[in-house]
């Protein structure tokens, strides 16, 4: 029963976050030299910090013919969309799923089902609310092309926000990740745009919870 409470809130934490917990402890020990109150503001500010690089083993569905969510978080868009230009899908519109996380989310970013990374492409940008429709154009943002094994191709963008200021991918192109594999990750608050491939019809509503590499978003159809 304790190992069981223990592991509900004390999750992994992705390698990314261990320096700025680090910084947060240290700036707390300060604070508590300083003065003690100050030191507990800082105590729960290091906790926010582990907790906001949480990086939970999540539990893939594996049955053929599925997308899943890319991130934890809400649906905040849903509707027919150009892909940015960079990712080389194309002018036609492409069925966009947009899922804005908040700064309480798990920030790990997953694929959202497998295949090969044909493009990784990177644009600078503004730092505009990621719940703003027009953050897919202007802010900074990294994408990545996807290719299925039938052939058709979809995107994910990894989308700054208004606190974000770093884009992580450590996936390459020609790497080929299975579905739920994590490819990235975001600091702090942001959004990722899921650009459906040819026939995908989507299985998510606005305003529905997402779960990384868990809840279904898309059926790939035939």
């Amino acid at each position: 029963m304790g190992l069981s409470m223990m592991s509900t809130f004390v999750k992994p934490m992705h390698p990314e976050g261990r320096k700025f917990v680090a910084i947060a402890a240290v700036i707390t020990a300060i604070l508590f030299i300083v003065w003690e109150p100050l030191g507990w503001v800082g105590a729960g500010l290091t906790v926010w910090v582990y907790y906001f690089f949480r990086d939970p083993e999540r539990v893939t569905p594996e049955h053929a013919g599925i997308m899943v969510s890319p991130a934890d978080g809400i649906v905040s868009l849903l509707e027919p969309a150009i892909p940015p230009a960079e990712l080389g899908l194309g002018d036609a519109p492409m069925m966009r799923i947009s899922v804005f996380m908040s700064v309480f989310n798990c920030h790990v970013n997953r694929v959202p089902t497998a295949g090969t990374i044909k493009k990784v492409a990177y644009r600078p940008g503004k730092f505009l609310n990621a719940s703003l429709d027009k953050a897919s154009e202007d802010n900074e943002r990294n994408g990545l092309t996807i290719a299925l094994d039938d052939g058709r191709e979809y995107g994910v963008v990894q989308i700054a926000g208004l606190v974000a200021r770093r884009i992580l991918c450590w996936s390459k192109e020609g790497d080929y990740l299975g579905r739920g594999e994590r490819f990235g990750l975001i600091r702090f608050g942001s959004r990722l745009d899921i650009y459906l491939p040819e026939g995908a019809v989507s299985k998510v509503s606005i305003g529905q919870t997402m779960v990384a590499g868990e809840t279904v978003i898309a059926d790939l159809g035939s």
